[in-house]
């Protein structure tokens, strides 16, 4: 029988892991609401999908269900502020709207307006997996701007790449 990793060594081996930092957002019928998250990658792209990881145990949760919509805003270094604010350094979910500024696409989703680039998604899919929910979302529209640089989590601290680091292709 093969012995299971612990969550401490999980963790700590996540940590070396860079990610970029993203603020998720929900607006709709069950209000407003968001949350900073570094597990977010795409999925496909026919139909355009990509996955957002959350806590299940959050208090936010039933909002995204029952807005079935999300918008990933990834941040810049000028965001480290609001990553914080979205990761519970502040509760009210109205204080931290208004530490900066949004607009709306036209599905009522709140975006970053200086965001790198902002997926406004339709929530297709929900699984629970442990203790997370992965949500699934098709990317209904894209705000993206063409400067900036990505504020990246690694070893458990906000970092920065000084250049832009290009592209993979795919």
């Amino acid at each position: 029988m093969e012995e299971q990793v612990s969550k401490t060594e999980f963790r700590n081996a996540m940590a070396r892991v860079c990610a970029p930092v993203n603020v998720i957002t929900t607006n709709g019928p069950a209000g407003r609401g968001g949350f900073t998250a570094t597990a977010m990658c795409s999925v496909t792209d026919e139909p355009p999908t990509l996955l957002v990881c959350m806590n299940s145990r959050s208090a936010q949760a039933d909002l995204f269900f029952e807005n079935r919509r999300f918008c990933v805003n990834v941040l810049t270094q000028e965001h480290k502020d609001l990553a914080g604010y979205f990761a519970g350094q502040r509760a009210d979910m109205e204080e931290r709207y208004a530490a900066a500024d949004w607009i709306e696409f036209r599905s009522g989703s709140q975006a970053l307006s200086d965001a790198i680039v902002s997926f406004d998604c339709r929530l297709a899919e929900v699984r629970l997996v442990g203790t997370h929910n992965i949500f699934i979302g098709e990317v209904i529209d894209i705000r993206s701007r063409v400067d900036g640089h990505a504020l990246l989590y690694f070893d458990r601290n906000y970092v920065h790449v000084p250049t832009q680091a290009g592209s993979f292709g795919g």
